[in-house]
């Protein structure tokens, strides 16, 4: 019988699936019933620093003094954290699998007084959610970069759980980023974030939101980096998130060099059953390629092996486009 337990910073899971952070894991319920339908972990909605500060901003339309805002900011701040720690301990209570907590601020402070809060509350590790476009035509090179990994330093400096960091794709050179982030003790990173989408309507000239969910499509850049970058950077644990949308797709993410997945847009789409879909391919998968766990094809296909390197790093389609013509 094909064994699917992983582990993905330092946690033991039972298989690589985890639900990534969205609204549904933001109930402790939904959470009880994702376990059930298998997940191996849970990311709890995310908790944003945004929000807190966007909500006091609306109680105060108004118009009040600074001080006035400065004390709704605190009092929304104070009942949101506590909401947060509710579903933490709440989720715990109800759920075996790991509990991870995921936070997004833009506050230097916020981040590791938000942190202390959850390690508290119970969670068996914290994701960071370091996001963000740069758009400044005075921008330093890096300065993004390196700002991913002071967090990160000041993270680990205040808790002992495990981080883990979500990078969006839009960092210079995510192997680089990666291999800093290791050094600066990050117990696993996640390739990618995804960015709200944009489109336009041109009847009314308006600006319109794109595609919620992912799609299969969506994949190929975590694979490709996930390839690279678990060749090039020893001992980091990697999860994939965007695009995966069946079991093949956690086969492939596997082969790669990650050791989970993170998955929303196919529970969405699917419902919880997705999960355990899922893993019956690739349960199934394993036991006709004679693995017997994870861990043997984990990484199989990374850019270690010098055919596979050619195909990771080819950014021209060169002959591809011949049969076209």
């Amino acid at each position: 019988m094909s064994d699917l337990k992983t582990s993905f910073a330092g946690l033991e899971l039972k298989n690589p699936v985890i639900v990534s952070s969205c609204g549904r894991t933001s109930i402790p319920a939904n959470n009880k019933k994702l376990e059930e339908a298998g997940a191996g972990a849970i990311v709890l909605k995310s908790l944003f620093e945004e929000n807190i500060v966007s909500q006091a901003a609306q109680i105060n339309q108004g118009g009040v003094h600074t001080e006035e805002l400065d004390y709704m900011q605190g009092y929304m701040r104070s009942a949101m954290l506590q909401e947060y720690v509710n579903l933490i301990k709440e989720s715990k209570s109800l759920c075996s699998i790991p509990i991870i907590a995921s936070i997004n601020c833009f506050s230097n402070g916020e981040w590791k007084d938000f942190a202390k809060v959850i390690e508290e509350a119970g969670a068996d590790a914290l994701e960071l959610n370091v996001m963000g476009i740069r758009t400044a035509v005075d921008y330093k090179d890096g300065e993004f970069e390196e700002k991913h990994v002071e967090i990160l330093k000041a993270i680990k400096a205040c808790v002992k759980i495990p981080v883990i960091m979500k990078l969006g794709s839009n960092v210079t050179n995510p192997a680089s980023l990666v291999s800093k982030l290791k050094i600066a003790g990050a117990d696993a990173v996640v390739l990618f974030n995804r960015f709200y989408q944009t489109n336009i309507d041109i009847e009314k000239m308006q600006y319109t939101t794109a595609n919620v969910f992912t799609t299969p499509a969506d994949l190929a850049i975590p694979l490709r980096w996930t390839g690279i970058i678990s060749a090039a950077v020893k001992n980091v644990d990697i999860a994939v998130s965007g695009g995966v949308h069946s079991g093949e797709d956690v086969v492939k993410a596997i082969l790669a060099g990650a050791s989970a997945v993170e998955v929303c847009s196919a529970i969405y789409s699917n419902g919880n059953e997705w999960i355990g879909k899922a893993k019956e391919t690739v349960a199934d998968w394993q036991s006709r390629h004679g693995y017997a766990s994870v861990k043997e094809y984990c990484g199989k296909m990374n850019a270690a092996d010098s055919k596979n390197e050619e195909k990771l790093e080819r950014t021209q389609f060169l002959k591809y486009f011949e049969q076209y013509m």
